[in-house]
This record gives structure tokens, sequence and C-alpha cells, in this order.
């Protein structure tokens, strides 16, 4: 669970980075949002987001990310700065999607 403090942050950030409407009409996961700033945030917005969540949460966010959510170079960048934060074993490359059943 995320402090207010937390949950103010991701909210105005949110809606910074995530400016188009979720297609099921549910708001978007926390998750969701959290990864798409660290996809796209500014230094100073990921700087906010590090010290609101921490990095462990960060890692979590990774761990639990679909398809689609990073770019392969934020992917390497987070990778990098949280493994040396953390000591976590991130994998080397952001969930891709497949579209060729022979490429499981």
């Amino acid at each position: 669970m995320t402090s207010d403090t937390a949950q103010s942050l991701i909210r105005e950030l949110g809606r910074k980075y995530l400016w188009w409407r979720p297609v099921d009409g549910e708001p978007f996961a926390e998750r969701r949002i959290v990864s798409q700033i660290m996809n796209l945030g500014t230094y100073d917005d990921i700087l906010q987001l590090e010290a609101a969540l921490g990095s462990a949460h960060l890692v979590d966010v990774m761990l639990h990310a679909e398809p689609g959510w990073f770019s392969d170079r934020s992917w390497e960048f987070w990778r990098g700065r949280l493994s040396f934060a953390t000591g976590a074993a991130l994998p080397e490359h952001a969930p891709r999607r497949a579209f060729d059943a022979a490429t499981f």
C-alpha cells in the first residue's frame, strides 16, 4: 500500500503521462500508471517517483510489467538503476508481445 503523498503524486503524474481513456472505462491500475511514468517521465518526475515509492516498489512494477509498458531504452535504464540500488535480479529484456506461437 502506498502513502497518501505517493498516491497524490501518482494521480498528478498519471494525468500528465496517461492522456487517453482506459478501454474498459475503469481507472488505470497503479502499476500501469507508475510504469508509464517510469517509461516516459522526465528525470525530475522519476526522481520524485523514486523518493515517494522507493526502489523496491519500482522493482515490483517491473517484475509485473505487461508487454508494451516499457521501451527497450527505459527498461535498460531502470534495470541498471534498480539492480544496482536493490540487488534485484531483473529480466534482461522488457516483456514483449509474441504474434507467432512458435516463439514461445
